[in-house]
């Protein structure tokens, strides 16, 4: 896998809130996706997705690392929530709901990045694009505020 695109979705009112709706649209199209954050976002995103829709349930793993996660887990579960994440665990899609870009993120196919409204937030999205920019990567602008 190399990295073939990156999507900034900018100006998201409710990150959790869109993450849960997003991660839903991409498990109904049989995506396979890692998302990383501070452990507490993690935490919380866990707790979301088990009562985000009461009637139906996107199914997910919490773990620290890939290693963390039995195999056959691994193989069957479509979106996994990790502190470390890594390809290996058969996710070719990354979120990021943190602040720096993570370490292997070029080893995914897509790296989907998630951007609230507040000024700490978008300063550093910027620094995330410039690297990106410079690894030479397709990057993509979604306004959701406007859309």
């Amino acid at each position: 896998m190399a990295l073939a695109a990156v999507a900034f979705h900018f100006n998201v009112p409710d990150r959790r809130e869109y993450t849960c709706r997003l991660l839903r649209k991409a498990w109904r199209q049989g995506a396979r996706v890692a998302v990383t954050g501070s452990s507490h976002t993690l935490d919380d995103l866990d707790r979301s997705l088990w009562i985000f829709d009461a009637l139906e349930f996107v199914p997910h793993w919490r773990a620290a690392s890939p290693d963390r996660l039995p195999a056959r887990l691994r193989e069957r579960t479509p979106i996994v929530l990790l502190d470390q994440p890594g390809p290996e665990a058969g996710h070719g899609v990354l979120v990021n709901l943190g602040h720096e870009v993570p370490e292997p993120a070029p080893r995914f196919d897509r790296v989907i990045e998630i951007v609230g409204l507040g000024d700490e937030d978008r300063a550093q999205a910027r620094l995330r694009w410039r690297h990106y920019a410079q690894l030479g990567v397709t990057i993509e602008r979604h306004d959701v505020k406007s859309s």
